[in-house]
């Protein structure tokens, strides 16, 4: 069985005239947002194997914070440009690419492919995962290459202001 978690990036600032999207960093929200989930994440026991986040600025200052509460070694972080925007059939070809000797990966993405991806595998109607969203299901396969939503179980949903600290 493996274990999938997405998390949607912090909350981030919003864009200056001549900032590029990919560049933009986390908000004051999103700066407490991220070690707030991540310590959840850890109260659940969750220890991902892997952690895998698209490298758009904001997502890696999510995935830092996440992997620092987590205590996650510095080896298990990756950053994949293709995560960047990617529609649910390219985060899927990217998940079922994900070596088979890792159990437990947590994803950090964008929207809309992380909601479209969360709703794929549990054949939901979640209309936004929030910023800092988690999303996370057991998947009743035994390889990534299985991946499908015909064996993947809701585990937990939870977000900041689902209850606030």
């Amino acid at each position: 069985m493996k274990r999938l978690t997405l998390l949607r990036h912090a909350k981030s600032s919003g864009k200056e005239p001549d900032q590029n999207d990919f560049d933009r960093p986390l908000n004051s929200r999103g700066r407490h947002d991220a070690p707030l989930m991540g310590r959840r994440l850890a109260g659940r026991g969750l220890q991902p194997d892997l952690l895998l986040a698209s490298p758009a600025l904001r997502s890696r200052l999510t995935a830092a914070a996440v992997a620092k509460q987590l205590a996650i070694d510095a080896g298990c972080l990756t950053f994949d440009e293709r995560i960047y925007l990617a529609t649910v059939r390219e985060l899927l070809g990217l998940v079922r690419a994900i070596a088979e000797d890792r159990q437990n990966v947590l994803l950090v993405g964008h929207n809309p492919g992380i909601t479209d991806l969360a709703n794929y595998l549990v054949g939901g109607q979640l209309e936004n995962l929030p910023t800092c969203g988690l999303f996370s299901v057991e998947l009743q396969v035994s390889t990534w290459r299985q991946l499908d939503r015909a064996g993947s179980r809701l585990v937990f949903y939870d977000y900041p202001k689902r209850n606030a600290e």
